[in-house]
């Protein structure tokens, strides 16, 4: 065996020296790589923890949402430990929040929100209004001078639509009155901050008599103002026009490939294009952007699919949006400034519920939709983020009142859910102790029952029809045509009004309740049609029209094979499954198309 002498260098040095730079090379090119991984390592350590806090948040029964939150505190920059890419995260929240105002607006029309317009515009600009004066008065008194006090409020004023989209999904109250009505005043407050978002820049120019470290803006603010509605404007009538054309179009000639990975990329393309295309060309919201593109793409027939082939998308990202708000928390702001964090969640939760709530039974609905839609307002979300940081910014809010409203929306999207669960509690504990509440419930409706002058046709063997959307106008489009009468039973409040001016029988109330189905004359009606897509409100209604009806006959529709089976088995009456429906009257056309053709009727004729 070979030896060698100690210490002399075994290799020549023109060898050593290329090894070494060869080793050096490959170090940089380690480390590039690690640095180049931060997308990578931002959603495995967001999923992973996410995961794993979301399991145990389930199995404590605490709402998974509660997990998510956490996770992203542990991953965030102010705890020790494994700090993720903050800017990845929030870019990454941001498709989430697309996902899900995309999955919105393929459930949405433009006539839901339309229909809810009533109360919607009026009650959203009149909550932003008084929350941020309620905001502002705290601020005053804790120093702050008019204007940073004002943008202070305003950041407080606005809900995340991502946290009520999940909180209505959850109770399975999404696609109900009071859903429509809670999506429809946070799409009008959506709109009143984006106008905010850019009137911010001059509002900071004239208020602070200067530049404010952005560029002077030239023109007032009414042009500002001006130029903001052009741009929404354009976008609304630009999807309108064009995008209910050009859309379903395309969709339809991508599903003519027959490619699934075409099809779900063409959806997931159509989403985030419009609204990238949105933010950069219009200046509207990302998440407004993808809400329109799904309204648009509602007009397809291919929704529906559409909606299934996003929904891993939506669900996964929306995740990542929790995991992204939870990494802004500074839990030092518990220490530092205890009674400001109390009072900025007071203002989210007691005062934003209060005035809510107030609103809604203002316009005459019941205590129950006033709870729902106070409940979904109890929390502060995207918009107030982007509101708060565009402020410091600009000089108008030091990052101490940035890190209270980054505080009061992370413990106000962890209470949120128990905002939900309080509401059937409250209700009962209002009824019971204090006579104004009864008499809320029972305070006259002028629409909770039919006029005096109307024919008694529609009071006796006539049609009850529950629900007043695409099935049921349908359905009362078809007995208009047979002259057969029918009595409307809507809980949308401005529906039932428009029904009463064009001439037609309607009452309104929810049809679980007998006293909305004695209104509509139950006890003599022929047939009672359940049109609405709820089949937990079937049984309600079924088992008080048979009490004061026992004749009378049921037709009631379902969505799924599951729901069919245990109508059909409990005996609640005639069901109608939509796709079987669907299936019976595409077989009958082909049958009938190939049905041999009786020759001798053709020649007696």
């Amino acid at each position: 065996m070979q030896s060698f002498p100690k210490g002399k260098n075994l290799m020549p040095d023109a060898v050593l020296n290329k090894n070494i730079k060869f080793s050096a090379k490959h170090v940089r090119i380690h480390l590039m790589e690690h640095q180049n991984l931060n997308l990578i390592t931002t959603i495995a350590a967001g999923f992973g923890i996410a995961l794993g806090l979301g399991f145990v948040a389930e199995r404590l029964r605490i709402p998974a949402l509660v997990g998510y939150l956490i996770a992203g505190i542990i991953i965030g920059p102010y705890t020790p430990g494994f700090v993720a890419d903050t800017g990845i995260a929030n870019q990454l929240s941001e498709l989430g929040v697309i996902f899900l105002m995309f999955g919105v607006g393929l459930h949405f029309s433009l006539g839901d929100i339309w229909s809810v317009r009533r109360i919607a515009v009026p009650g959203a600009v009149a909550q932003m209004g008084l929350a941020t004066i309620l905001g502002m008065a705290f601020s005053v008194f804790w120093g702050l001078d008019y204007g940073r006090a004002f943008v202070f409020g305003l950041s407080l004023s606005c809900a995340s639509t991502v946290v009520l989209l999940k909180a209505m999904e959850a109770r399975g109250e999404l696609e109900t009155m009071n859903g429509r009505i809670a999506v429809g005043w946070l799409v009008v407050e959506d709109l009143a901050t984006v106008l905010a978002l850019v009137l911010l820049p001059p509002f900071a120019s004239v208020y602070l008599g200067k530049e404010a470290g952005v560029d002077a803006v030239q023109g007032s603010i009414w042009i500002m103002i001006g130029q903001t509605m052009l741009y929404v404007a354009a976008f609304i009538a630009l999807m309108l026009v064009a995008g209910r054309r050009i859309i379903p179009w395309f969709l339809w000639q991508v599903a003519r490939i027959g490619s699934r990975e075409l099809f779900t990329l063409a959806v997931i393309a159509i989403a985030v294009g419009i609204a990238f295309g949105a933010q950069m060309l219009f200046n509207v919201s990302f998440a407004l952007g993808a809400f329109f593109a799904g309204m648009v793409m509602r007009e397809s027939k291919l929704s529906h699919r559409a909606a299934e082939e996003s929904l891993p998308f939506r669900d996964a990202f929306s995740v990542l949006f929790f995991v992204a708000v939870g990494m802004l928390f500074e839990p030092s702001v518990l220490v530092e400034s205890p009674l400001k964090l109390l009072a900025v969640i007071a203002i989210i939760m007691v005062g934003k519920t209060l005035i809510a709530a107030i609103l809604v039974l203002a316009f005459r609905y019941p205590m129950n939709t006033a709870l729902t839609v106070s409940a979904s307002l109890a929390q502060i979300g995207e918009f107030s983020f982007l509101l708060a940081w565009l402020s410091v910014k600009l000089g108008l809010m030091d990052e101490a009142y940035q890190s209270l409203v980054l505080a009061g929306a992370l413990i106000s999207i962890a209470l949120n859910p128990v905002m939900f669960m309080a509401i059937d509690p409250v209700k009962r504990w209002l009824l019971t102790r204090f006579e104004f509440a009864r008499k809320l419930e029972r305070r006259e409706e002028p629409y909770a029952q039919l006029p005096m002058t109307t024919d008694r046709k529609y009071l006796e063997g006539q049609v009850v029809l529950v629900g007043y959307g695409k099935v049921g106008q349908r359905i009362a489009q078809a007995l208009e045509e047979r002259n057969i009468p029918y009595v409307v039973a809507e809980q949308n409040r401005e529906c039932v009004e428009d029904l009463r001016e064009q001439g037609k029988a309607a009452v309104y109330g929810d049809a679980t309740d007998p006293a909305v189905l004695i209104q509509a004359h139950i006890a003599n009606a022929a047939i009672l049609v359940v049109a609405t897509p709820l089949p937990q409100d079937v049984h309600k209604m079924a088992e008080a029209s048979r009490m004061l009806n026992p004749d009378i006959e049921i037709v009631v529709r379902s969505q799924s094979d599951e729901e069919s089976r245990l109508l059909r088995g409990e005996g609640i009456g005639i069901v109608f499954h939509e796709e079987e429906e669907l299936a019976k009257s595409m077989s009958n056309h082909v049958v009938e198309r190939f049905r041999p053709v009786d020759h001798n009727k053709l020649h007696s004729a």
